[in-house]
């Protein structure tokens, strides 16, 4: 089977399904994380959010390289395929600037040239910017072209709001597939003990799916976030505190989830 996990970050992926992935590549499912927000920034000066965030992941000028060899490392540990759009993440944004230079709804940036849409955090878990919304479609189509039609495509279900997370699941839903969703870890953990607030998100008729992780499932879960070093100090002090955390949202989640449309056929062959 070909499962395909949209990851809206260079991360996002390996921190909300590590361990179910591991598991799917050990029983010989085909798995690739496809990122959606991999781009390098625009040429000029970061904004002095984004200069901040690179302050604190210790990473110079070329961070997204960086972040993208972490990636790389992550992808080892999981045995899966990465594919990387050159969509830039939304801290590097600005108006005006093109990302793809064919196909329709190219964005009418040019009245606010350079400005940058998302200038701190306030922004970034908000609403998508008006002048992106043409992004959504030219993303949907790029999946459409790329999508093969035999493969499950799993996506995130936006808990959190952030706007790439946001971005990523519009266009998904735009290419009219039979999607399957993943809560978006670490921001679900503080949803587990309110469950309604990550199923209102779920689509309607989607179906819950539970499976069960080996400990060794759990440990490459842990190794494959690891890898992504720079991110560590966004949400743990160091990588035993991570590794434990990510063993007790399992747990408090009662295994790895995954929600699926209700007529899929395909779940006892994740038994």
């Amino acid at each position: 089977m070909k499962w395909i996990y949209l990851s809206p970050h260079l991360d996002d992926a390996a921190l909300s399904c590590g361990g179910l992935i591991w598991e799917q590549t050990q029983r010989g499912d085909q798995v690739e994380i496809w990122t959606i927000c991999a781009g390098d920034p625009p040429m000029g000066e970061l904004s002095p959010f984004a200069a901040e965030l690179h302050r604190r992941w210790q990473v110079g000028v070329e961070a997204v390289a960086r972040r993208r060899e972490e990636d790389l490392a992550s992808c080892q540990v999981l045995s899966v395929a990465p594919r990387y759009f050159p969509l830039p993440d939304c801290i590097y944004r600005r108006a005006g600037d093109a990302y793809w230079q064919s196909g329709r709804n190219t964005p009418q940036n040019i009245e606010l040239p350079g400005v940058f849409l998302y200038p701190d955090y306030q922004a970034i878990f908000g609403p998508i910017h008006p002048l992106e919304s043409a992004l959504i479609e030219q993303l949907a189509d790029r999946l459409g072209e790329s999508l093969p039609s035999d493969a499950v495509v799993v996506c995130p279900l936006t808990v959190g709001g952030h706007v790439d997370h946001q971005l990523t699941r519009l266009a998904a839903e735009r290419v009219q597939r039979n999607l399957w969703y993943y809560a978006d870890y670490p921001y679900a953990d503080d949803f587990v003990q309110q469950p309604e607030q990550i199923e209102r998100l779920s689509p309607a008729h989607s179906v819950r799916r539970t499976f069960r992780l080996s400990q060794p499932a759990i440990q490459a879960w842990g190794r494959a976030v690891a890898a992504h070093r720079s991110q560590i100090s966004t949400f743990w002090p160091d990588l035993e505190t991570m590794q434990a955390a990510l063993q007790e949202y399992y747990v408090r989640m009662g295994g790895a989830v995954l929600w699926s449309p209700a007529d899929s056929n395909i779940e006892d062959k994740l038994a």
